[in-house]
């Protein structure tokens, strides 16, 4: 049977999912009447909720008896480790620009792994129906962006298709046609069939699928011969050989999955029955197995303190709250998710997760909180190396569209935070701006940067290379309200407090000694009582009671929690609730911590 294997690479938002949507549909892979909805690949609720892919996933469709398998990739920078691996299983890559926007940093650094892996690329450049959208320049920028990343001279000949995901159409030239037939035909005629090579069998597993009836499952490319249920074969891993046997063989078919008994080179399947094995090791033939080359994934650059939740509200939310729990969750994710590592600290009760980026540790937290965790995490923090007996961190190329009017405003937070600008164009009406910066300047610019420009800023960066240490960066600039003490927070105290900065709790909510209640219009920190009731006497008073012009309170999402605090405080996050705290939760200890702090700093 013919085959092709494609890979959808794309920045955020540029419809790679959409994309699929269409495809699906226009195969009918739905019968007529079946409800399908939208974004029928992101099945994860996070995934829904936020709008973005996070895991990769395949689906197959039949296209004029070919047999197109269709690989969804995320777009987002912290989900990079995800990408590269899935492309090992294409032979050709989709690769979707916006007609607006035109190739983003995102798209750079996919676009480099694809080629660099010799994989034909056909550009799709989508939302043309959008007003002020540029298609030409944008053709020139991406022919501009292949020829900078050194594509060959066949690369730098790759077809390109128009189009609307939203509206259902794409087509070689910008008239508008029926359907998306002509992008078909185009995968038809421009991505070559898988490369088959003579010899015994070799599957490299460049992906996990999770069932709770099966166990771990592994995802890969037949790259040669072919592979049989209940064959002996060995696992070849980078430590040694094992020997096992296939239990059950599947391919994916629409957007699930069919049973078969063999599935030969070419195509994408899934292997049921293998234990322990990691991502890039290679099922080969029994007898002589030969490996494949190991699959790299690119280093985590951040790192947080996971602990147990030890605050006086512990297990009163969540079902899994002791440091085994935790340190179980943990150790499971990393078996799928292959750019997080996890490490024991000197404490039982804590564990140092390392990750991509805010985005990649926040998906995790927000995850295991939905299953019933608590824990508590610390701030993060990017890991340091040192080079040549220098101290070096992560930077990060960060790129920034704004209106005009608000392209100073973001010139100036961006070099408080020690960035450098690389480049200034003028797009349109938008500023578009280019900056090198630590990766420890970023955390938190995004919420001041959306403050600064009503909104307006769509901001994107990307892991650059590790150089020398740029000296301190400053935080966060006003200090924190804390309890006093536990109790219920009243109106009344409440009220008499506004004037000191507004708070993250309303009138009625449960607080402890030691919990963050609100932000101080001051630098310091500030402790405060919430929770005192008004004295009631016998008099008749005449003035009214404040409570009722109180401001509401101001909500944080967990990443906003994650930039906002400061290396003496943490998060304690439940099922519930997401509470910031100080780390010492006792007034007098916490002098006592920082006092000792200071003279080993003036004697270090």
């Amino acid at each position: 049977m013919n085959i092709r294997n494609i890979a959808i690479i794309a920045h955020v938002d540029h419809g790679k999912t959409t994309l699929v949507d269409k495809i699906l549909h226009q195969t009918n892979v739905f019968r007529s009447n079946q409800e399908t909805g939208d974004l029928i690949m992101d099945s994860n609720d996070l995934e829904r909720e936020r709008g973005i892919t996070i895991f990769s996933k395949n689906a197959s469709v039949e296209y004029k008896g070919v047999k197109i398998n269709v690989i969804d990739t995320p777009g987002h920078a912290d989900f990079g480790g995800e990408v590269e691996r899935v492309l090992k299983m294409a032979d050709g890559v989709i690769l979707l620009v916006d007609a607006f926007e035109g190739p983003m940093p995102q798209t750079r650094f996919v676009l480099q792994k694809a080629l660099q892996l010799n994989l034909k690329p056909i550009v799709v450049i989508n939302k043309v129906d959008k007003p002020n959208c540029r298609p030409d320049e944008v053709h020139d920028s991406v022919f501009e962006l292949f020829f900078n990343l050194d594509a060959t001279e066949e690369q730098l000949n790759f077809p390109t298709f128009y189009g609307s995901g939203k509206n259902g159409w794409f087509n070689e030239s910008l008239t508008q046609c029926e359907d998306i037939t002509p992008l078909l035909d185009g995968i038809l005629k421009y991505v070559p069939e898988p490369k088959i090579s003579e010899g015994t069998l070799q599957l490299q597993i460049t992906s996990l699928d999770y069932s709770s009836f099966l166990g771990r499952i592994a995802v890969g490319k037949v790259t040669r011969g072919s592979i049989k249920e209940n064959q002996p074969i060995s696992l070849v891993q980078a430590d040694g050989v094992k020997k096992t046997r296939v239990r059950e063989l599947y391919i994916f078919e629409a957007l699930g999955k069919k049973r078969v008994t063999e599935v030969v080179a070419g195509d994408i399947c899934a292997v049921v029955g293998i234990e322990d094995f990691n991502i890039g090791d290679t099922i080969a033939d029994f007898e002589n197995p030969e490996a494949l080359p190991v699959i790299s994934v690119d280093e985590p650059t951040m790192n947080m303190q996971f602990g147990i939740n030890n605050s006086p509200f512990f297990g009163k939310d969540g079902k899994f709250v002791t440091s085994r729990h935790l340190r179980d969750r943990l150790m499971k994710e990393t078996e799928k998710n292959l750019a997080l590592r996890v490490q024991d600290t000197d404490s039982a009760d804590s564990f140092m997760v390392y990750g991509r980026g805010i985005l990649h540790l926040g998906v995790l937290i927000e995850t295991m909180r939905r299953e019933g965790y608590e824990l508590t995490v610390g701030q993060p923090k990017v890991i340091v190396k040192t080079i040549d007996g220098k101290k070096n961190e992560p930077y990060e190329t960060l790129v920034v569209d704004v209106p005009q009017e608000f392209a100073s405003k973001v010139i100036d937070l961006v070099t408080r935070r020690k960035g450098e600008m690389l480049i200034m164009e003028t797009k349109g009406e938008m500023q578009h701006l280019e900056f090198e910066i630590p990766s420890r300047g970023l955390i938190g610019l995004r919420t001041q940067m959306l403050t600064a420009t009503a909104g307006e800023a769509v901001m994107a960066h990307r892991f650059n290379d590790y150089k020398p240490w740029k000296g301190p960066i400053p935080g966060r600039n006003n200090g924190v309200l804390i309890a006093k003490e536990a109790g219920t927070t009243t109106g009344y105290s409440l009220d008499k407090l506004q004037d000191r900065g507004f708070f993250f709790v309303d009138p009625g909510e449960e607080v402890y000694k030691g919990m963050i209640i609100g932000e101080n219009n001051k630098p310091g920190d500030l402790v405060v009582n919430p929770n005192e009731g008004k004295k009631l006497t016998n008099m008749r008073a005449s003035g009214t009671d404040g409570a009722t012009n109180i401001a509401p309170k101001t909500l944080m999402t967990l990443e906003e929690c994650m930039e906002y605090i400061q290396h003496d405080e943490c998060i304690e996050v439940t099922p519930n609730h997401i509470r910031m705290r100080k780390t010492i939760l006792d007034e007098e200890e916490r002098k006592r911590f920082q006092k000792t702090m200071k003279t080993e700093e003036v004697g270090g």
